[in-house]
């Protein structure tokens, strides 16, 4: 199927089935180094009211032990990356929705599942909700956590176009017919590509701020590889989903955004450009341009894919 043809329009079309208990999947990432948060975030799920659960834990490159009752494990060799992880264990569970769920993170509300699902059976438009995200610590949230330019106030809902990953739900037919995370990126830049792809499968991204996960503040630069791997993977989003034209205005878009906050760190946008250097050269992997009428919604919405 190409982008923006028929049958992903279609997908906007059809109302969610409205179910009693809704089933819904889940799929909890780990690499074994976090065992009091994931098992709080793994307490968080099994203890939603009003839904059937089937939840796997993804050893990404860890074997998951010490698991609650009603939460299967799936051990990966080796660490595949953050995508790709949640990618296998998108695999192994089924459900009538999919929900992603970081092991740092977790959900506050014994509802937060049956209140998501809710959304998408009033409004069959939606094809992806993100939460509003908060430090149960009361320290300062990042405004990065709301994924729009003019960021506004966090508990005020609207239309997105990248998607903060850590708690994400979607309709399994959705998720389908996106083609799951991009598995390449390894870090950094799969939420773009998701909200991307779901704006082309004919549904909308949505940041709910009126439902709330937990997470930590912590900064993503933590990561030795973040600064580098921000700029390929930027390249790489731009190759692998937009139309020819639209590639290098995206790319120069964040060029000159990055330069303007980083002027005075030469080192860091020594790196950055490397990255972006590396984006251009290397494999981006499979390539899946949105179609021109996609490109014209998320204009109309408020943001066009150049920056």
């Amino acid at each position: 199927m190409t982008a923006g043809d028929g049958s992903r329009g279609a997908l906007r079309r059809h109302a969610v089935v409205h179910r009693e208990r809704p089933r819904v999947a889940v799929v909890s990432l780990s690499q074994g180094t976090r065992p009091d948060d994931l098992r709080r975030g793994l307490a968080s799920v099994l203890a939603q009211q009003g839904v059937e659960l089937d939840v796997v834990c993804v050893g990404n490159g860890w074997e998951p032990t010490g698991l609650p009752d009603g939460v299967r494990a799936l051990a990966l060799p080796e660490n595949v990356g953050i995508p790709a992880g949640r990618n296998a264990g998108a695999e192994v569970v089924d459900g009538d929705y999919l929900f992603f769920l970081d092991d740092d993170a977790s959900v506050p509300s014994d509802t937060f599942l049956r209140d998501a699902v809710a959304l998408f059976e009033r409004d069959p438009s939606l094809g992806l909700v993100q939460p509003r995200v908060v430090d149960p610590t009361g320290a300062a949230n990042p405004t990065r956590w709301i994924p729009r330019i003019r960021k506004g106030e966090p508990d005020h809902s609207s239309p997105v176009f990248s998607v903060w990953e850590g708690a994400v739900v979607l309709p399994m037919d959705v998720w389908r017919a996106v083609g799951g995370w991009g598995a390449e990126y390894f870090y950094a830049h799969e939420g773009i590509e998701l909200a991307w792809r779901v704006w082309d499968a004919g549904r909308r991204a949505w940041y709910a701020g009126d439902l709330v996960a937990h997470h930590p503040a912590i900064d993503p630069a933590r990561h030795t590889e973040y600064y580098r791997l921000n700029a390929r993977n930027r390249v790489w989003l731009a190759r692998r989903n937009l139309p020819a034209p639209l590639r290098p205005l995206y790319v120069g878009s964040w060029a000159a955004i990055q330069v303007a906050r980083w002027w005075r760190h030469p080192k860091r946008l020594a790196t950055w450009f490397g990255g972006i250097r590396e984006g251009w050269t290397t494999d981006c992997g499979p390539v899946r341009p949105m179609g021109w009428l996609t490109v014209g919604r998320m204009t109309i919405a408020g943001r066009p894919p150049v920056v």
